[in-house]
């Protein structure tokens, strides 16, 4: 063979090998495998999604179980960074996690700080009251002159209640507090919260009865969120949504939560 065939085959064939290897990771993908660390944001005490059991502090729900694989899909280990509601945009912001995964509302207010991931559940808004309110008795009792809606602070319900509500008053509760407390000492007539924390009160609290809604009141996609910036890290997070639809991990680890009703495979 020529010299000038045998390099021109020697480049095709390197060139080849090289189009064959994935690109490699840049941005904070290459620092978090780089690090062999994923570094999560949750919120410890949300029922379903990533709760902490308080004697064993061992996390429990479906963000708990796919954070795991997504970390192992990535070749690293997990570590959890408690957050809530109101503070994960800026520990996003703030570097203190890589990616917020404990079922955070796509709300456009959000929108404009972090970058969401394709959506994985969609929940509508439940109304928590005790089984003998005197007059609580449908969602048609709610929104009266005197009531008192609890609602958790920084989560969707509050802006949404805060719209919703024309004559009854919303009352926003922030830990040490708890809307639970709120509706037991008879200072709210009812709280507000979605399809996974309605399970928690069920299971644990015998004076409360659920009332789902009688009509669609505000359904609401939850997806992961990361800092803006990074396009290849959202496109990776995408990934992983994608692949735990397509090969069954997110519905196991839905029916594992019991959130099977509201998990979006599509």
């Amino acid at each position: 063979m020529p010299p000038i065939r045998i390099l021109l085959v020697a480049l095709l064939l390197a060139g080849g090998s090289a189009t064959a290897r994935d690109p490699a990771p840049t941005g904070r993908l290459a620092r978090i495998q780089a690090a062999g660390v994923l570094k999560v944001c949750i919120w410890p005490d949300y029922h379903s999604i990533t709760f902490r059991n308080p004697k064993s502090g061992e996390l429990s729900g479906i963000d708990a179980t796919l954070s795991a694989a997504f970390a192992k899909d990535l070749g690293v280990k997990t570590a959890y960074v408690d957050s809530s509601f109101p503070t994960f945009i800026g520990d996003l912001l703030g570097d203190r996690c890589d990616i917020a995964m404990f079922g955070v509302g796509m709300l456009p207010e959000r929108a404009a700080k972090v970058r969401f991931s394709q959506p994985y559940l969609r929940s509508d808004i439940y109304a928590v009251t005790t089984k003998t309110h005197p007059a609580i008795k449908s969602w048609d009792d709610i929104d009266r002159p005197g009531r008192v809606v609890a609602v958790q602070a920084g989560t969707f319900m509050e802006p949404v209640m805060r719209a919703w509500l024309k004559e009854a008053t919303m009352l926003s509760v922030r830990p040490p507090d708890t809307r639970e407390r709120e509706v037991q000492s008879g200072r709210a007539d009812v709280f507000m919260t979605d399809y996974p924390y309605s399970r928690r009160v069920l299971d644990n609290a015998d004076w409360a009865r659920v009332m789902p809604p009688e009509k669609p009141i505000f359904p609401l996609s939850y997806a992961y969120a990361v800092a803006p910036g990074d396009d290849a890290w959202l496109a990776r997070v995408d990934q992983f949504v994608a692949d735990v639809k397509r090969d069954g991990r997110l519905l196991a680890a839905a029916r594992a939560s019991k959130l099977e009703p509201i998990v979006l495979t599509q």
